[in-house]
């Protein structure tokens, strides 16, 4: 996958990722403060070990680095965990960075207290087959009773009006504007669809637009809520934007024992 379209999605989209936010900074700072909040009601406690294993630019693993956790960052994309690292560095956090695959994880079993992957990261792959595989892994890599964190966008509304695009968001760049929006081409199974990510940068009199384009699943809660626990969690919960501050619902989990 470290050669997979989605890899070189991301790769292209790192150096304009945080175009995509009004406000990158502070989603970092936000989503941080959202996700340390979700972890110490699961855990009971904060600052652990955590494995971001879709980091991206580093919105998230950034963000709980600057909470105090231990934070490893990986992902398929070279070149975005790269930059996650050196976003953390300029904040003055640790972050460890790893390219790799999330349904083959690069790390020892039991490393890690939290595994996270948010921002819609599971979806990109389409196959049940290969979501179970990320989920054993994540499971695999956490230590019994360790939280298990997840976000994708809410698939049960969007399924329900298969929009054709997203809003635009606006974002500074240097001295001018920047705009970004999707367009979606759903498959006839109805439930994947392919997205182009459209940005839009104001270049003096000019606008600079770039398309990258890659696929989704649309999967429901249900359908992942049962790949969850059948890959080794238990307690799974669904938890909404309005009660914990992230921008996007989580399902979080625990790690359940071998011996339970």
């Amino acid at each position: 996958m470290a050669d997979s379209p989605v890899a070189r999605f991301y790769d292209q989209l790192a150096p304009d990722y945080h175009l995509l936010y009004a406000d990158w900074d502070a989603s970092v700072a936000r989503q941080g403060a959202a996700l340390d909040r979700v972890i110490r009601e699961r855990l009971g406690t904060g600052a652990g070990a955590v494995l971001d294993c879709a980091c991206g630019i580093g919105t998230q693993a950034v963000g709980l680095a600057m909470r105090g956790y231990d934070v490893v960052g990986s992902d398929v994309s070279g070149v975005a965990v790269g930059r996650a690292v050196a976003e953390a560095a300029d904040r003055g956090v640790r972050l460890r960075g790893a390219v790799g695959d999330m349904r083959q994880l690069p790390f020892p079993d039991g490393r890690f207290d939290v595994v996270v992957c948010a921002d819609n990261a599971l979806p990109h792959l389409l196959t049940e087959a290969d979501v179970r595989a990320a989920l054993i892994d994540m499971r695999r890599v956490l230590r019994d009773g360790g939280a298990l964190v997840v976000s994708t966008r809410p698939y049960d509304e969007i399924l329900a009006e298969r929009p054709a695009a997203t809003p635009p968001s606006v974002s500074r760049s240097g001295g001018g504007r920047a705009v970004g929006f999707q367009l979606w081409d759903w498959h006839a199974d109805g439930e994947r669809y392919d997205y182009e990510v459209f940005l839009l940068e104001e270049q003096g009199d000019e606008w600079a637009v770039r398309v990258r384009r890659a696929t989704y699943w649309a999967l429901r809660r249900s359908e992942l809520a049962r790949f969850v626990v059948d890959s080794g969690f238990c307690e799974v919960t669904w938890a909404e934007p309005a009660s914990t501050g992230f921008f996007q619902p989580l399902l979080v989990a625990t790690a359940r024992s071998a011996q339970a």
